[in-house]
């Protein structure tokens, strides 16, 4: 008889899998790690209260201050995925994706209440 795993084996499209391996790539991450990276970061927003257009809302308005705060044009793709990363692991990202939940809450408490 074998033994429990903590792992389970899924069917993944091979393009997600190849985008994990190339992101995955410069944060020395495996596939399988970066996955298990988007899914966390997936799960956080899902639990917010955000949609993927809000989330997506959010994310581009830290950009946008962050832009306008240093004056200049925006970034290439791998200095924006590390800034938001950077973003993300110092809790800046998660405190605007707080402020951007509680301001929505506050607008559907007014539109109930009118």
């Amino acid at each position: 008889m074998t033994a429990p795993s903590n792992f389970a084996s899924v069917k993944l499209p091979a393009s997600l899998v190849q985008q994990a391996r190339e992101a995955a790539q410069p944060l020395r991450r495996s596939a399988a790690g970066q996955i298990e990276y988007w899914a966390t970061l997936g799960r956080v927003v899902e639990h917010s209260g955000l949609t993927v257009q809000e989330a997506q809302t959010a994310i581009e308005g830290y950009e946008a201050a962050v832009r306008q705060a240093r004056g200049k044009t925006p970034d290439s793709l791998e200095t924006l995925k590390q800034r938001v990363l950077a973003a993300s692991t110092d809790g800046t990202l998660q405190a605007r994706i707080r402020t951007i939940v509680e301001e929505n809450r506050k607008q559907a408490v007014r539109r109930a209440a009118a």
